[in-house]
C-alpha cells in the first residue's frame, strides 16, 4: 500500500504528497478530497521531474484522516473492487461538472 511520506506546503500554496510506489517515489498534487457513500477519496495529479503535472493522468485512493489527531498523517488506501472504482470515476466526473457549472455561473 502506498503511504503518504510527507505532506509538503509549495512555494506556490499548493499542497502536494510524496507516495513510495514499488517502482519509486513519485510527488502527486493533491486535486480534491470528495466523498461519496459516506467515504473519503482523494484525486492526485502524478508530477514529471520538473514538476508539471503529467497529462490526462489522475489517480484516486481511498482517504482517511484520524479525527482525533489531526497532526497524524492522513491514511490512503488502494481502490481494489472495479465496482467502486467506477463509482468513484463516476462521482469524480460529477466533481468536474459541478466545478464547471460553478465557473459559468461566475
Amino acid at each position: 500500500m502506498s503511504d503518504i511520506n510527507e505532506f509538503d506546503k509549495e512555494l506556490d500554496e499548493e499542497m502536494t504528497v510524496t507516495l513510495e510506489l514499488e517502482d519509486g517515489t513519485t510527488v502527486c498534487k493533491i486535486f480534491t478530497i470528495f466523498d461519496m457513500n459516506g467515504k473519503d477519496y482523494i484525486a492526485l495529479l502524478p508530477l514529471d521531474d520538473e514538476g508539471n503535472e503529467i497529462e490526462d493522468t489522475v489517480w484516486f485512493y481511498g482517504y482517511s484522516e484520524n479525527p482525533d489527531d489531526p497532526n497524524e498523517e492522513p491514511e490512503l488506501r488502494y481502490i481494489e473492487s472495479d465496482d467502486e472504482y467506477e463509482a468513484v470515476c463516476d462521482r469524480f466526473d460529477e466533481y468536474l461538472d459541478e466545478l464547471e457549472f460553478d465557473e459559468d455561473e461566475n
